[in-house]
């Protein structure tokens, strides 16, 4: 007799298991062709979030040193640019001994602009190094290296780097050349003072 019923009943469940299950994928089906954007959440990519913020305590830099030579010869130059000042400082020697500082005030609406023009020109692209690759030391010992670091309260946020000599092209995915104009015309007669030490 239970034999019976159960064998009464099974069809019956089996054809509510299988409009619930129908029911569920048209459900999932219409989501995904009417709501397609309302899937996996976009990645935040933070160093660009970063560079973009015009907020006091966020700054880019760009720091340039020149071939490996004797210290005597040895020069490099930084430029940091922030919501409130502009700054170039050039180096003699391995110990950074500052030749020349050039100290500007800035406002948040040039700084938009030029962190927008940074953002455009791919400053944000690149993976940055880990281990051995990290390691800048002595790298490119006839030409120029470049570093670029997006900073946050004096802590970096990303930090990239890239050469002129031809096997050393480092982490940046951007144009050295067009990140460094737009670096060199925050600080006017900017190429004046950094060819004042030979660089």
């Amino acid at each position: 007799m239970v034999s019976y019923r159960t064998q009464r009943v099974l069809p019956y469940i089996l054809v509510v298991l299988i409009v619930i299950i129908g029911v569920v994928a048209l459900v999932s089906f219409a989501r995904a062709i009417f709501f397609p954007s309302s899937g996996t959440p976009e990645t935040v990519d933070v160093s660009r979030e970063a560079l973009l913020n015009t907020s006091i305590g966020h700054s880019v830099s760009m720091t340039v040193r020149g071939p490996i030579v004797a210290d005597e010869e040895f020069h490099s130059f930084n430029i940091t640019i922030s919501p409130t000042s502009r700054t170039l400082t050039t180096y003699s020697g391995y110990l950074d001994r500052i030749v020349d500082r050039v100290r500007l005030g800035n406002n948040v609406a040039a700084y938009e602009q030029f962190v927008y023009a940074l953002d455009r020109a791919n400053l944000a692209k690149g993976t940055e190094p880990a281990g051995p690759k990290n390691d800048v030391r002595g790298i490119c010992a006839t030409g120029r290296l470049y570093e670029y670091d997006i900073l946050e309260d004096n802590q970096s946020v990303k930090w990239l780097w890239t050469s002129t000599c031809r096997g050393s092209q480092g982490s940046l995915q951007a144009s050295a050349d067009q990140l460094g104009e737009l670096f060199y015309n925050q600080i006017p007669d900017a190429n004046d003072v950094i060819r004042e030490i030979d660089l």
